[in-house]
């Protein structure tokens, strides 16, 4: 089993996406890093949701940010969206993320915040103190 499963909407998250598995390995925390887009490879990316084990999902993606919704709408586990910043500074994927419609929640970190998605994801994972 996969603590955290980090989906990059596209190859030029990549920077985004590794500032969150530094986070998730400092914590001790396994992952699996793809790069799945919503738009491009929806059944690729339909399959990985349903055969992962992962406990929590971390989806990057920026534009029209589809990648969260869709991966929430296919599971029950958490996820948590990390917009990033492109042709409106950013604003495009954040709400696209944030804005979800009922029934299909996603936690929305800021702008390129890969790391305080993975300090999240930690968070979510650790026993009550």
């Amino acid at each position: 089993m996969v603590d955290v499963a980090v989906l990059a909407g596209s190859a030029s998250d990549d920077a985004v996406a590794k500032a969150a598995i530094a986070v998730l390995e400092a914590q001790g925390l396994s992952h699996d890093y793809r790069v799945l887009s919503a738009h491009r490879d929806p059944g690729a990316l339909e399959s990985y949701v349903r055969d992962s084990d992962a406990r929590v999902f971390i989806c990057i993606a920026g534009l029209s940010a589809a990648l969260p919704g869709v991966v929430a709408s296919r599971t029950d586990r958490p996820v948590i969206g990390v917009p990033v910043s492109g042709t409106l500074g950013g604003l495009d994927a954040l709400l696209s993320i944030a804005q979800m419609p009922k029934g299909v929640p996603v936690a929305c970190v800021g702008i390129d915040n890969g790391e305080n998605a993975g300090r999240l994801a930690a968070r979510i994972l650790s026993p009550p103190r």
